[in-house]
């Protein structure tokens, strides 16, 4: 099961795009902000496991 770092890097409308912090060379991830936090901000860390992003720290 995948468990990695996320990082936002633009939020556009309902989606999110982020960069993998692991791999930074990957293509950026986009999300729908209905599966985020509500209180995510461009450059807020998050933290994936379980199918579940966490607000890190």
């Amino acid at each position: 099961m995948l468990v990695c770092d996320y990082i936002v890097e633009k939020i556009d409308g309902d989606y999110a795009m982020l960069k993998r912090m692991d791999k930074p060379e990957e293509e950026l991830k986009c999300v729908a902000r209905a599966l985020l936090p509500a209180e995510i901000m461009e450059g807020t860390e998050l933290h994936y496991e379980m199918m579940c992003y966490t607000i890190k720290g």
